[in-house]
């Protein structure tokens, strides 16, 4: 089969990366024929990261606030992805304008979050889709009234349709990771989040670990550190709790890769023969979390400490999810795309 009628119509789309970490979003939407116009990233590590991986003609914006304050400074898109950090919202003043009589709207018991500076992009832009990845918890936030809100603000406010599915890592990487994917269309599709078919496969750490005899042992624990990792463990199953390390073999699968990997690595630990456990090794973590996937390789710049990349990959999505999530998405963006020029042509 040949291109359906709406992608030979359009060869790419622009795209707009928020929120970008060292660009997990963007690489499942640049496989798709996605050209990115605009990054937003304020921590400076993984915008090293970032810009050793992707040789960009634009500018990497740092803090949102700017860009959402003048949304007229973000170039044209057709997709918005973001991974915005979550943040409470507070309504308190919802009631108090009511009372007032004042017109008021969700998107405005949103400012001061990073959600409001997102919401705000969207407004003015008023793309054709968009992509926001955020905590499995975030339903659950706040008795999911943060949730509510921002369902909310996407279709009621900013008028989307919006779906929203928690997706496990497992079927791609040997890593139980779960995340909120929500994915909104500027207009009526038949697209469908939860009708789509996840891969029945089972990856284990075999596939992404070195052979530790190849490891730097500067990754292997210190005494001091085995011990006390060891005591707390014992401390806590003593209290019946579950609390302590996570030591792993090849034929196993990882807990959640943490920010704080770099503090004691106890969330993943592998198992050595003789030898105390140690961690993953940076380029691991990348395998981990699908940067590194298949023949695709990933940088880590020289600059960029263990500490760093740690906290970049804890901080990641994991890539081939976003791939899928992308592909499942391509045949109704670009006939959403094709119907929006048809119309554009006939105003």
């Amino acid at each position: 089969m040949g291109e359906s009628v709406s992608e030979a119509r359009l060869s790419h789309f622009r795209f707009i990366d928020l929120f970008a970490g060292i660009g997990g979003l963007r690489v499942g939407f640049n496989n798709i024929g996605g050209h990115c116009v605009f990054t937003s990233e304020r921590d400076k590590y993984a915008r090293r990261t970032y810009q050793a991986n992707f040789r960009d003609n634009h500018e990497l914006g740092e803090d949102i606030e700017p860009f959402s304050a003048d949304p007229s400074l973000i170039p044209e898109f057709d997709v918005l992805l973001a991974g915005f950090p979550c943040q409470p919202f507070s309504i308190a003043g919802v009631s108090k304008k009511n009372s007032l009589g004042r017109p008021h709207g969700f998107l405005d018991d949103t400012q001061g979050t990073l959600f409001f500076d997102t919401a705000k992009i969207i407004k003015h832009h008023q793309p054709t889709a968009f992509v926001l990845e955020n905590v499995k918890n975030l339903e659950r936030h706040d008795k999911g009234r943060t949730f509510k809100t921002i369902m909310h603000v996407l279709e009621n406010e900013l008028g989307y349709n919006v779906q929203a599915r928690v997706i496990s890592s497992h079927p791609w990487v040997p890593q139980k990771r779960e995340r909120i994917f929500i994915v909104g269309f500027k207009g009526a599709t038949s697209f469908d989040f939860e009708k789509l078919t996840l891969p029945e496969t089972n990856p284990t750490l075999g596939e992404i670990l070195e052979p530790n005899e190849t490891v730097d042992p500067k990754y292997t624990l210190t005494p001091r550190l085995w011990q006390y990792l060891q005591d707390y463990r014992a401390k806590h199953e003593a209290k019946g709790n579950g609390f302590g390390f996570g030591l792993c073999g090849p034929s196993d699968v990882a807990r959640t890769l943490s920010a704080r990997y770099y503090k004691d690595g106890s969330e993943i630990l592998v198992a050595q023969n003789g030898s105390r456990p140690r961690r993953l090794t940076p380029q691991e973590c990348a395998r981990l979390m699908g940067f590194e996937y298949g023949e695709r390789k990933w940088i880590i710049p020289k600059d960029v400490s263990d500490t760093q990349a740690y906290r970049q990959f804890g901080n990641a999505v994991v890539v081939p999810v976003v791939e899928f999530i992308a592909q499942a998405m391509k045949s109704h963006l670009y006939a959403a795309l094709a119907q929006k020029r048809v119309s554009s042509q006939a105003a």
